[in-house]
């Protein structure tokens, strides 16, 4: 199983978020690209996120922002992960 081009753009969009900051939110404006308009959208329907724009992360949303940042810290290069 492998992550599909959509969930890549979905993670994408979720690491964007501030995780020390609950209060800061997101919009993808219109001439944002599509894959980034499309992702935010799936996000939306999801219910990770409070508008079809971006808006502010729900608490599902806030949890996996927070697992798609913690493995992305996982994933990097030793010499650019700070959790090691």
């Amino acid at each position: 199983m492998h992550y599909t081009k959509d969930q890549i753009a979905e993670l994408d969009i979720l690491i964007t978020y501030s995780a020390d900051n609950t209060q800061q939110g997101l919009k993808i404006h219109s001439n944002a690209n599509e894959e980034q308009i499309n992702a935010v959208e799936r996000l939306y329907y999801k219910g990770l996120v409070t508008t079809i724009d971006g808006g502010y992360l729900t608490d599902l949303g806030s949890k996996a922002a927070e697992h798609a940042q913690s493995l992305l810290l996982i994933l990097a290069p030793h010499h650019e992960n700070v959790a090691s």
